[in-house]
């Protein structure tokens, strides 16, 4: 095999290590482990094979305990002779340290095979199939070993593991650490050796020994960050057993990636693993059923773009969502995003597609399990046999020292998950943070300049982002943009221009804001602010300028509406507020941090009539606070949006991902009021949304819960109540649960709560969890957790199937008769609601009724005679949580298994 890599990385005048050699042993295969001080104390283990040392590097050393296996990073091929190297190699050499032969021997495959050319062939074959079984006989290793590649470290992967023989022992073999030539520990070679062991023997080298390379210093990032894969490699998980337990779910349509929270810099927790920000692009890649999809972040199609990608999915056999990162590396194994930008061909360079999550597989939905097992599923079931995909190694590491190290390299960043973190689709979690080594940012192209007298194109490009809806001008770019680039931005321009300035003021030289920076007035061409690109910047001035931007790249995958200022929020506060459980929600709806004990927030003064208030980043007016929208009770528009901004991180949950039907009450309880579900240009752009079409052909947008911005700006349209659709739009058409709601006409409240109890008898009978409330006006919802595993149809069934029991049982009072006027005044025993596009008042939501009561979720043993609507209400609300808590949060956890339920059902209630 080629020694080109070894040779490339060593310069022979300063280094003794060796350069070629050949085995004169016709009859046996040579082995060696040489003992490593470089920048972490290693152990290289080598085996000969096809005249070269095939060669791996293993962190902690080799184990003789069949239970531990060590992590072994395969490395480039070295020179036969380098099996009698030990000595010291110069500091500032490639692998710069100290040197010793820590065992030596000959080895043969398990298989007994006669001859060292078949033993060989037979190898050879085993490494390529990444499962390599042989035997040693050295000094201090003996027995089966086995090398076996793991998918979950990269293409250089692999575990160096003792097989259970007569040799196997839980003694720490290590710990003979002489060398098998010149008897020397590291220690002692390091004091006393002024030669290298150079072709069998020992040679003079320079007479000042050098320096040992400082473990602090990391001179070779690439072997650190290998070294600090170990602990991540060792921690295997069943992931046939996890994806056994995993719910069932249709596979998600029109999601969007989980986005990271930038942070300033870099920490270190156990509970947090680390991975390589790449600099590319990000995709979700969608295989079902041999077609392939591959969408940017903001769902902008990728197929034809980047076609061997799609091409290469295509051939899998199998059905997957994954969330990962296009790129194209340059020969150092760092992205080059100025080569993917202008990628056209394979010519171009070879693309190559990170892995980094899988968010659902074969009919099940992954996104609500742990990161780590969902990356234990992923390195299970994604092949890896062609290079161009990649599973993006995961480190359970010293975030600082990795940080370090990826600088090292020259990469854009680390990244840093919560390890228990479950998949948030199209939410900027932090569960999961970005730390930059470099300052960049994307921004909006709203113009460009041109010198007088120059060839180019053009001289610089003006720069913004949007602050508070208007695109604010953040500077000019004028360096990175070889002349054939320049050419082809002026082709993106020239339809693009515009005779007035795109920025959100009119530019005025002379009078420069301190925080409005004006862009430069003299000719200038002004362009429709479409195009985003990419720049990288020394830092942000008091005027919120970049200084010493440089030009990296277009960003075809984002829109312009979307490129806002990152800020690096403060690394400490966010880490510290995941270790307090009393500062956060459940692991499935990170939202905002609950209430302390005794503090009653409220977000508006009771003196002004109109109010601007800033609500996660957004800029939010409340006008007419005093209109009275109970006019009974005296309870104001102010009181609700008080009332909404304190019952945020209850509410929240239930109504985030999810569409929603807003219906509007402008002027109060009494005034007319109407039901609009389509918001398409009439929201903020900061407003999510979900696209759907009318049965009349038209496409229309979902407004869709996200945060308390949302929450409240919903408000003030006069949306007393709050209906979420049951499903969200990760799984649209997999319900999260499944509701009876008891809607009586001419029956008494106690006859509504007997009927209840008599639902929570059948379910108990059939060992179903349930969960009740308050309608809030006149009925009770009882809700059955499905886990998002059944469609809508299954749900519906299923209600059906528990009502028409409850029904024989209160017959002489209930009904399940869909119209009004067929029921003869009894209550409804509604199983209808559970159908695709219904809602009905969420938890916690007030509503338009005197009393401005609340849909409140109850323990069961409340549901009893005597309990009445007005116990509820906006008044006494946020006291109750605070001693109850969530009484509903069951509803999203874990569905039950219909099949079975059913099952039981059908024997019980026969």
């Amino acid at each position: 095999m080629s020694l080109k890599k070894y040779v490339e990385k060593r310069d022979f005048t300063k280094t003794s290590e060796p350069k070629a050699g050949r085995s004169k042993d016709k009859d046996k295969l040579m082995f060696v482990i040489q003992k490593h001080d470089a920048t972490r104390l290693h152990y290289d283990f080598r085996l000969e094979m096809e005249g070269v040392l095939k060669s791996w590097a293993v962190p902690k050393g080799p184990s003789t305990d069949p239970k531990t296996k060590r992590l072994a990073m395969m490395v480039e091929d070295h020179p036969f002779d380098y099996r009698n190297f030990e000595g010291i190699i110069p500091q500032g050499e490639y692998g710069g340290g100290t040197v010793i032969v820590w065992d030596e021997g000959t080895y043969e495959p398990i298989e007994e095979i006669k001859g060292k050319k078949a033993q060989e062939k037979h190898l050879l074959k085993q490494l390529k199939d990444g499962s390599l079984k042989i035997k040693l006989h050295g000094e201090k290793l003996e027995g089966e070993f086995a090398l076996v590649k793991t998918h979950g470290m990269g293409e250089n992967g692999w575990l160096l593991i003792k097989h259970k023989d007569d040799f196997a022992s839980a003694t720490d073999i290590t710990k003979k650490d002489k060398s098998v030539l010149s008897g020397k520990t590291i220690e002692k070679m390091e004091k006393t050796s002024e030669k290298v062991w150079k072709d069998g023997g020992e040679r003079d080298v320079e007479k000042e020994k050098p320096k040992k390379a400082s473990k602090k210093k990391l001179h070779e990032p690439a072997d650190e960050i290998a070294d600090m894969a170990d602990d991540t490699a060792e921690e295997k998980l069943d992931a046939s057993a996890i994806l056994k337990k995993a719910p069932k779910g249709k596979i998600p349509t029109g999601i969007k990636p989980m986005l990271a929270t930038l942070v300033n810099e870099p920490f270190d927790d156990p509970d947090w693993i680390y991975e390589v920000k790449w600099d590319g692009y990000r995709t979700l890649g969608f295989i079902n059923k041999g077609e392939v999809q591959l969408l940017s972040r903001n769902n902008k199609d990728f197929n034809e773009k980047y076609y061997p990608l799609k091409k290469l999915l295509e051939s899998w056999k199998l059905n997957a969502v994954i969330d990962g990162e296009i790129l194209v590396l340059n020969d150092k194994g760092v992205s080059n995003f100025g080569a993917l930008q202008n990628w056209r061909s394979e010519a171009d360079g070879e693309l190559v597609l990170y892995i980094f999550d899988i968010l659902w597989y074969e009919g099940k939905n992954l996104m609500d399990l742990p990161l780590i097992e969902r990356q234990a599923i992923m390195r299970d079931v994604i092949p890896t046999d062609d290079d161009r995909v990649r599973l993006s190694q995961t480190f359970k590491a010293n975030g600082t020292e990795f940080f370090e190290a990826a600088g090292k390299i020259g990469l854009e960043g680390i990244m840093a998950k919560r390890a228990s973190s479950t998949y948030s689709a199209d939410n900027r979690s932090k569960d999961w943070l970005k730390i930059k080594i470099n300052k960049r940012q994307e921004v909006v192209i709203g113009g460009f300049t041109k010198n007088e007298g120059t060839a180019k194109q053009f001289s610089s490009l003006l720069l913004g982002v949007y602050e508070g809806g208007k695109l604010q001008y953040v500077g000019k770019v004028g360096t990175g943009f070889s002349d054939k680039l320049q050419k082809e931005m002026m082709a993106k321009f020239d339809p693009l221009k515009v005779d007035k300035s795109p920025f959100g003021y009119e530019p005025d030289v002379n009078k420069p804001s301190r925080f409005r920076p004006n862009p430069p007035k003299a000719k200038a061409t002004w362009l429709k602010p479409e195009l985003v690109c990419e720049v990288s910047f020394a830092e942000v001035t008091s005027d919120g300028v970049f200084r010493h931007p440089s030009f990296e790249g277009m960003r075809d995958d984002k829109k312009a509406k979307d490129v806002v200022r990152e800020m690096e929020a403060e690394t400490d506060e966010i880490v510290e507020e995941e270790h307090h459980p009393e500062k956060k929600t459940s692991a499935k709806h990170k939202l905002v941090s609950a209430p302390k004990e005794g503090v009653k927030r409220t977000l508006l003064n009771p003196k002004e009539e109109t109010q601007v208030k800033k609500i996660c980043g957004h800029d939010l007016k409340f006008t007419h606070l005093s209109k009275v929208y109970w006019p009974e009770d005296g309870i104001t528009k102010r009181d609700m949006f008080n009332y909404y901004y304190q019952v945020a991180e209850y509410i929240l949950p239930y109504l985030k991902d999810r569409p929603q039907s807003l219906n509007r009450f402008p002027n109060g309880i009494h005034g007319p009021s109407f039901y609009q579900k389509d918001v398409r240009g009439k929201s903020p752009d900061w407003v999510k949304t979900f696209p759907y079409t009318t049965s009349e052909g038209e496409d229309k947008d979902y407004l869709v819960g996200h945060d308390e911005a949302t929450l409240l700006w919903m408000a003030s349209l006069g949306c007393i109540e709050m209906n979420p659709w049951f499903s969200r739009i990760q799984s649209p058409d997999t319900p999260d649960y499944c509701i009876i709601d008891l809607d009586p006409d001419k029956n008494t409240f106690d006859q509504v709560i007997e009927a209840a109890q008599e639902v929570k008898k059948v379910l108990d009978a059939l060992d179903v969890p349930s969960f009740c409330k308050t309608s809030g006006s006149t009925g009770m919802h009882i809700y059955i957790p499905l886990g998002a595993k059944y469609d809508y149809d299954q749900s519906q069934m299923f209600a059906r199937l528990i009502v028409n029991i409850v029904h024989q049982q209160i017959p002489d009072y209930t009904s399940l008769e869909r119209m009004v006027k067929n029921r003869g005044g009894k209550m409804y025993l509604d199983f209808l609601q559970n159908r695709p596009g219904a809602t009905i008042a969420g938890p916690y939501s007030l509503r338009p009724k005197p009393g401005a009561t609340v849909s409140m979720p109850l323990h069961w043993d409340e549901v009893k005679p005597g309990l009445t609507m007005k116990h509820f209400t906006i008044h006494n609300t946020i006291d109750r949580l605070k001693k109850e808590g969530d009484l509903f949060k069951g509803v999203l956890g874990k569905g039950i298994d219909l099949e079975k339920t059913i099952k039981k059902a059908q024997s019980i209630f026969k």
